[in-house]
């Protein structure tokens, strides 16, 4: 008998698309195409993707960076509304920063947590709010 070009039998392999991402099977486990990026990349992404500038990108990262290491690098998605108070309220108590850095901290997160992992963020109650800063005295002239 004649063996023609249609009797080959392929290696057992299969494409299945498994949690949103086309993944290859060889021998019974699942090898990824393309990982997942990190957290921060992923900040990154989504920075770029709104045309924010890249100050504004640079200030981002720095404020969730710090926010990771304030809670001994435990990942936001494990993480909340009291940690965010927490975190805020110690910017104005030891940091002692102005109210425009802890407002420039919470919309770093607030961009975080509703842009990137996509979580809605609720009332965040009992924080300490820092003080305006008062300026100098020539400040205090231009304001009247």
């Amino acid at each position: 008998m004649m063996e023609t070009a249609n009797t080959h039998k392929p290696a057992n392999r299969t494409l299945a698309v498994i949690e949103g991402g086309i993944h290859k099977q060889a021998g019974g486990q699942a090898v990824p195409l393309s990982p997942k990026p990190k957290l921060l990349d992923q900040v990154r992404q989504a920075i770029c993707t709104r045309h924010y500038s890249d100050r504004t990108e640079k200030a981002y990262i720095h404020w969730i960076k710090r926010f990771i290491y304030f809670h001994n690098k435990r990942h936001p998605v494990d993480m909340a509304e009291t940690e965010i108070a927490q975190f805020l309220s110690s910017l104005a108590t030891a940091g002692r920063v102005t109210a425009s850095t802890q407002n420039q901290a919470f919309n770093a997160l607030l961009f975080l947590y509703c842009e990137v992992l996509n979580r809605k963020i609720g009332v965040i109650a009992g924080v300490v709010r820092a003080k305006r800063h008062k300026g100098c005295l020539s400040c205090s002239r231009r304001k009247k």
